[in-house]
């Protein structure tokens, strides 16, 4: 997004040492312009296939669709029912359904999100997306509504014109195997120049840990969808190439995979397909789902040396940590923790087997930060085939980039480095976390600088990179 005309200072976040602020400065204004590449998005892709589509209300864009948001508020002791948030049916639960109402919780704690990313982001998008010029405050509060929401109104801020506008060159959607992918078609034949484009994500249909019912009921679909009658795991691996390559036919140029553990270990086709026979009768051990996802994760790395798909691996969340909380509403609901992870070990079979192979990319993400430099900046600083994707989720921020630089750089260097991803459902956000990372990495070039490590030319190369070269490389994009 183009910020010529922007409310908020261009020195914010930069270092207090005057000599690095000036460079952060320079080195800043040469790349906050530049188009922004969305690799690993979770933005709807109806968002785009309907060129009338509105964000709806101000609640509807900010606040129940974003767990970073009410995951805070909810930790207050604020119920998600009093956000607006859905419950499963049956709970019993009344849901507040007026939208000002639910704006003015939102503004009398909005002081929660002080210092925090997500306050960072919010600000951003209120001044600079919005064009608001009061502090959201308990009094401001409808006042501001009012403002969104007539610009919402507008078809200035309908989802393609505002794509142009934060200046979007590509954004990758996160799409299930089973996806028929219709709002990606809707989208090709409307003749909109924007490209938005899928992502393939298996693990629906590869991890058998889910509820009762819910793996066969997506093997189903998966028969379904694919053409194949999955009843083995011979036939499951021919729906998978099949899916994979109509993703691909329709953009595709990635995988994404979220596990517990990156534990990778082969199994022969006999012992996967007993498995699969077992998890298809409701009659799997309990150790089979984690040795399937452990092969799986090798199979996936060879399908992507077949064809040419780049390979995210996101390990390390426990998901849906609070049991009543995903009775009542589901998945994604803030209540995903981090848990230790171990690479070394984990990966050594995948990347024996497909490391050394300048077909595969492999981007590897953590939520355990110690594991940059113990493990991960190692193993991307060896394997040609691995890639360490930017600060994710809990580290997003402006400190935990900055302690990503430090601990990374040393070993694997930037050019090891996938660049950024927004990684992120809540679209007008996404410019405030590529201008975030972009004054981040300009603020660390800077000290570097300063320090005569490395002169300005290569500071500025440096700085084009980390803001739009290496993630277009990485995805392929």
């Amino acid at each position: 997004m183009k910020n010529n005309d922007q409310a908020l200072p261009d020195d914010r976040y930069f270092g207090s040492e005057p000599k690095q602020k000036e460079i952060a400065m320079q080195l800043y204004a040469q790349v906050k312009d530049l188009p922004l590449v969305c690799p690993h998005s979770h933005v709807d892709p109806r968002v785009f296939a309907d060129p009338n589509y509105s964000f709806g209300s101000p609640a509807e864009l900010f606040i129940i669709p974003d767990h970073y948001v009410f995951r805070m508020l909810y930790s207050q002791g604020i119920p998600l029912e009093q956000l607006g948030i859905p419950c499963a049916a049956g709970s019993g639960a009344a849901v507040e359904r007026d939208h000002r109402k639910i704006w003015q919780t939102f503004a009398d704690n909005f002081h929660l999100f002080r210092g925090t990313p997500t306050g960072m982001w919010l600000a951003y998008e209120l001044r600079i997306v919005f064009d608001i010029k009061q502090k959201l405050t308990s009094e401001t509060a409808q006042t501001i509504y009012a403002q969104i929401v007539e610009k919402l109104a507008s078809p200035e801020f309908r989802p393609r014109r505002l794509y142009d506008r934060f200046h979007i060159e590509t954004l990758c959607t996160t799409d299930a195997a089973t996806d028929p992918l219709d709002q990606h078609k809707a989208i090709r034949a409307s003749g909109w120049h924007g490209r938005i484009v899928p992502t393939f994500r298996p693990d629906a249909v590869v991890n058998l840990d889910a509820p009762a019912g819910a793996w066969r009921k997506h093997i189903a679909a998966l028969s379904q969808v694919s053409g194949i009658d999955v009843h083995d795991y011979r036939s499951f691996i021919h729906a998978l190439e099949n899916r994979r390559a109509f993703f691909k036919q329709m953009g595709a140029t990635a995988t994404d995979h979220g596990v517990r553990a990156p534990a990778t270990a082969p199994l022969t086709a006999r012992a996967a397909n007993a498995i699969f026979q077992r998890a298809l009768r409701g009659k799997h051990a309990a150790d089979d789902a984690a040795r399937f996802t452990a092969h799986m994760l090798i199979e996936m790395a060879r399908l992507s040396v077949e064809d040419g798909l780049v390979m995210q691996l996101h390990p390390g969340s426990f998901r849906n940590h609070n049991d009543a909380l995903y009775a009542r509403f589901g998945a994604d609901k803030g209540a995903d923790i981090p848990v230790p992870t171990e690479y070394t070990r984990n990966l050594r079979a995948l990347l024996n087997q497909y490391g050394d192979d300048p077909r595969l990319t492999l981007i590897l993400f953590t939520l355990d930060e110690t594991t940059y430099a113990r493990e991960l900046a190692p193993l991307a600083g060896h394997y040609p085939a691995v890639k360490l994707g930017p600060p994710w989720w809990f580290n997003d921020s402006l400190n935990g980039m900055a302690r990503y630089f430090d601990a990374v750089t040393e070993t694997a260097g930037i050019y090891n480095t996938a660049g950024f991803n927004d990684d992120t459902r809540a679209f007008a956000s996404i410019p405030a976390r590529h201008d975030l990372w972009r004054r981040a990495s300009c603020n660390w070039l800077a000290g570097l600088v300063a320090r005569g490590i490395v002169d300005m030319c290569d500071a500025e190369a440096m700085a084009r990179a980390l803001a739009y070269d290496l993630a277009k490389k990485a995805y392929k994009l």
